[in-house]
């Protein structure tokens, strides 16, 4: 069956009320238009009576007061207003009575101008009655008029109310029954029930919405099928997720609440390895042009052909990479989060070392200002004494035993002196970066113009493997043993090299090209040969003086990274 369309439908009856209602608009405007003339048609009919009988009154006087009189009545008689009782719109009796009105003036106007009053008085009651029934006819029109508006109002009215009432009880039956079906079942699906019957309808619209709405419950009992196995899935990614968040705070807490080293790093890592199942796990850290260190989870790292990375960086300084050899899918998530959290603490760490190392240079700073204003005053004031005293004692005092002692008295100042100026050199060394590499370069280049040897440094220790406080002693044993080789070894080349071997030790090592071990075994009681034991003693290692194979000696300190006793 072809259904019909509810808007046209509807519209129907909006024209239809509209049609009525601009009808009825239209003939009560007309009506009026109409009417408009009336009351001023019925005033001047009465005012030709009064006119009438003033005629009367002058038709004995001066005949030219007389024609202005009869022009009057006529100027009223045949006025607009009066005019439009013989229209074709008035009635036939209306029309018929103004003509006789007509007829009847042109006896009087005759009798007015024979200046015959008594007949004019004689036919003047007649003429009065025949304008009595024409006033009495246009009133009867006009009521004939107002009544046939009210009929026509009553009507239309009595019409527009049938129409409402119908098109109300047509919207209630074809629009809002169905309407409220339909949202009964809206609600019935909004409670997670789809097993609902939806109302149909004889109209397009309503069908085509019934039609949607099964439509639409089709797909939401498809969608929430799929939901709850997605919902069931989330549920097991969110697990995991928060296991994994769990996870990495552990570790995040672990690497920042002690101090970051090797040994945490690889307990981080053996961690993660078991939690991911994974085979072999490494971190390789390299940072700029320092060498590579490794930190690996397990004691092997066999030659595997794929491996997959993740770098380890932190606001784009790339600090090395974590290395992985799985047969599992990885969860790259997990991995670059801990790679993250890995760079973030080797930041920290690093943070926190350059601060304890300008901590430290401020502290030496200090040191060197009071010892250069204590100490440094005192020396120079004893050397002062020493040669005064050398100059005035008397010639009978002086003895070998005497002058003996005035050698080794004024030997010792002028040692505490050279000595106090090398540590004040070493605390007032100006650095472009808080780091051992920077700091042995400024102590190299200070030591340059007291040679023609050719001093270089091959520095190959990663900067996160000493600890601050190690730093002042290495770099006053490497001073040490350095201006050794400037003042006594006479050689061509001097070398600094600073690695790690394979017992992961540092190893600093001194090495020239001069006359070898003589000038060391001549100054094997000398006190900065002794000072450099204490200071490797300081740092839990060995300081050792041996030959090079090609000539000249060779200073080694070997000792454990960040392994200083509490009273270094």
């Amino acid at each position: 069956m072809k259904k019909g369309s509810l808007t046209a439908t509807i519209l129907g009856m909006m024209m239809l009320l509209i049609l009525l209602s601009s009808g009825l608009a239209s003939f009560s405007i007309v009506n009026l238009s109409y009417s408009l003339g009336d009351s001023r048609a019925i005033n001047a009919s009465g005012s030709l009576r009064m006119q009438s009988y003033r005629l009367l009154f002058y038709a004995d006087s001066d005949s030219k007061v007389l024609e202005e009189k009869i022009q009057e009545f006529e100027n009223t008689l045949y006025s607009d207003e009066l005019k439009s009782a013989s229209d074709w719109t008035a009635p036939k009796a209306m029309q018929q009575q103004y003509q006789l009105v007509i007829e009847k003036w042109q006896t009087m106007k005759a009798y007015a101008e024979a200046e015959n009053s008594r007949d004019y008085a004689a036919s003047v009651k007649g003429f009065v009655d025949t304008i009595n029934t024409l006033v009495f006819e246009m009133e009867q029109h006009a009521a004939f008029k107002l009544k046939l508006l009210v009929i026509f109002q009553v009507i239309g009215l009595s019409l527009m109310m049938v129409i409402a009432f119908i098109a109300v009880r047509f919207m209630r039956r074809k629009v809002a029954e169905p309407l409220g079906k339909m949202m009964e079942s809206a609600q019935i699906i909004a409670q997670g029930r789809f097993d609902v019957t939806i109302p149909t309808s004889e109209y397009e619209e309503l069908s085509a919405l019934s039609g949607a709405l099964r439509s639409t419950v089709s797909e939401l009992a498809t969608l929430y099928g799929a939901l709850e196995s997605q919902v069931e899935e989330q549920t097991i990614a969110l697990t995991r997720a928060n296991k994994e968040l769990s996870f990495l705070y552990d570790n995040l807490i672990m690497l920042n609440s002690d101090q970051l080293n090797f040994e945490l790093l690889r307990k981080s890592l053996r961690q993660l390895k078991e939690y991911e199942h994974l085979h072999y796990l490494r971190l390789v850290i390299q940072q700029d042009d320092e060498e590579m260190e490794v930190v690996s989870a397990t004691d092997d790292w066999p030659e595997h052909p794929r491996t997959t990375c993740y770098p380890v960086i932190f606001e784009q300084q790339r600090l090395g990479y974590l290395e992985i050899i799985s047969d599992s899918n990885l969860n790259s998530h997990l991995f670059q989060n801990f790679a993250l959290m890995l760079a973030r603490s080797i930041i920290i760490h690093n943070a926190s070392e350059e601060r304890q190392q300008l901590a430290l240079l401020e502290e030496r700073a200090v040191i060197a200002r009071e010892l250069h204003d204590s100490l440094g005053q005192l020396l120079s004031f004893l050397k002062i004494q020493i040669s005064l005293l050398n100059k005035g004692l008397e010639q009978q005092c002086r003895t070998d035993k005497v002058e003996q002692q005035l050698g080794e008295i004024n030997e010792g100042v002028n040692t505490a002196y050279a000595q106090l100026r090398e540590l004040l050199s070493t605390f007032r060394l100006t650095v472009k970066e808080p780091n051992l590499r920077s700091a042995l370069e400024a102590m190299l280049d200070q030591l340059r113009p007291q040679t023609e040897a050719e001093i270089s440094l091959d520095f190959k220790l990663p900067s996160h493997l000493l600890a601050a406080h190690q730093h002042i002693h290495i770099l006053q044993l490497t001073r040490e043993a350095t201006l050794n080789a400037i003042k006594h070894a006479k050689a061509k080349h001097i070398k600094v090299s600073c690695e790690k071997n394979a017992d992961n030790m540092a190893v600093i090592c001194i090495s020239d090209d001069g006359i070898g071990l003589e000038h060391i075994k001549e100054r094997e009681q000398h006190f900065g040969i002794s000072i450099m034991h204490e200071r490797a003693s300081r740092l839990a290692g060995d300081v050792t003086f041996s030959a090079n194979e090609s000539g000249g000696a060779k200073v080694t300190l070997i000792f454990p990274p960040q392994q200083e006793q509490d009273n270094g």
